[in-house]
């Protein structure tokens, strides 16, 4: 697949990170959507297409992406519901794209919102409780502490390194004004080394923390996006996505994730390599999930993930500036919007708005989802997306 620079991301929204809001994900979508059209200035009618992500909090509803076109008053001549959770920005993002070359619509807001810590109505079924996970596994910390074992045995962790990327992290959510307030407090390595093990190895301080927000993102044609006044813009020229990674295998290595298919995809489509990106927004449920990635689109071999991560400036102003608005581990995990959060802090680099945060030269960002919580095989849907000036 050639690069191509014919759609534009032309705006994005955000709303703050809360904890136990009371809200629904009707209302942040609602408030994510009057943001981007505030921030654009582009009348609500120009929107004709909708892609919407599925939310833990309103998951039992078949209809809910018509049901939330009807709660903002959109008629979307082209909708798109994804299932795949952390992926979902992203991916949505690329099916935009695609609608929009086919001529399905013009213009469409990619709109991620949950409110997963007022209302958990997720019920996952199916057959992994009954044939695949073992009895006392209760939840993602569990899991991952499982992909951290199994990591370690094979290659080793530096806990020091995991430490930095959380503190790391924390400081960039201190410059972020919609960063749960919970988290806008300092981080120290010491801190990080006295935080409870919850699934050992993995300690409290390497975990995301279920919340309620927004985002959303405006995906149309450059030329449309001039012929509409919008100026700002950024080019999603690279995609790539796989679920499922050696799903012919009863017992595939559980360290071995989607991304390190789809990085060469990436990679190619795009014309640059690890050493060309200018910051990493990652998905980053667990900080161990953030490592892994560091290898798998070669920044540094599989294996040597601790070694890199404490070798590398990772700050707003270092080499490879890490999830500069602090990522989920330390703004808040919106639920399953959360894969917009990372999306939403790219653009706005991209866009010379990260204020206290702003990234020197945002020439380009890599952005990655995940979704689904492995276990027996690794994440269910890696997905990576390349965005450039």
């Amino acid at each position: 697949m050639a690069k191509k620079r014919d759609i534009v991301i032309a705006g994005y929204s955000e709303t703050p990170v809360e904890f136990k809001s009371g809200r629904s994900a009707y209302d942040f979508g609602g408030e994510a959507l009057a943001k981007l059209l505030q921030s654009t200035g582009i009348p609500k009618s120009e929107i004709d297409g909708m892609a919407v992500a599925a939310p833990l909090s309103e998951c039992p509803n078949p209809f809910f992406p018509m049901y939330m076109a009807e709660a903002l008053g959109l008629s979307p001549k082209w909708l798109n519901y994804s299932g795949t959770g952390g992926c979902s920005a992203t991916g949505g993002i690329a099916r935009a794209a695609s609608a929009i070359r086919d001529g399905l619509c013009e213009t469409v807001v990619v709109l991620c919102a949950d409110a997963p810590s007022t209302a958990w109505r997720a019920n996952y079924g199916a057959y992994r409780g009954e044939f695949q996970e073992p009895v006392g596994v209760q939840g993602p910390p569990a899991s991952f502490g499982l992909l951290m074992s199994r990591y370690h045995h094979q290659y080793g962790i530096k806990s020091e390194a995991l430490g930095k990327i959380a503190v790391t992290q924390r400081e960039h959510a201190l410059h972020n004004e919609n960063a749960l307030a919970k988290f806008k407090t300092p981080l120290t390595m010491e801190d990080y080394f006295n935080s409870r093990v919850i699934a050992d190895p993995l300690r409290l301080l390497d975990c995301v923390m279920f919340c309620d927000g927004a985002n959303a993102f405006l995906v149309t044609s450059e030329k449309r996006a001039r012929a509409l006044g919008l100026r700002k813009m950024v080019f999603p020229t690279a995609y790539a996505e796989i679920t499922n990674l050696h799903g012919d295998r009863s017992c595939p290595d559980i360290t071995e994730t989607g991304f390190s298919a789809i990085a060469p995809l990436i990679y190619k489509q795009s014309g640059l390599s690890a050493r060309d990106i200018r910051m990493f927004q990652p998905y980053d449920d667990f900080t161990i999930a953030v490592m892994m990635q560091f290898e798998d689109f070669g920044f540094c071999e599989r294996g040597q993930g601790s070694d890199f991560t404490l070798a590398t400036d990772l700050s707003r102003t270092g080499t490879l500036p890490l999830n500069t608005g602090g990522g989920q581990i330390s703004a808040g995990q919106p639920g399953l919007a959360s894969g917009g959060l990372n999306l939403a802090e790219a653009v706005r680099q991209m866009f010379g708005e990260g204020g206290g945060r702003q990234v020197k030269d945002p020439k380009n960002a890599l952005v990655t989802g995940i979704g689904v919580i492995p276990f027996a095989r690794n994440w269910g849907t890696s997905a990576a997306l390349i965005l450039e000036a």
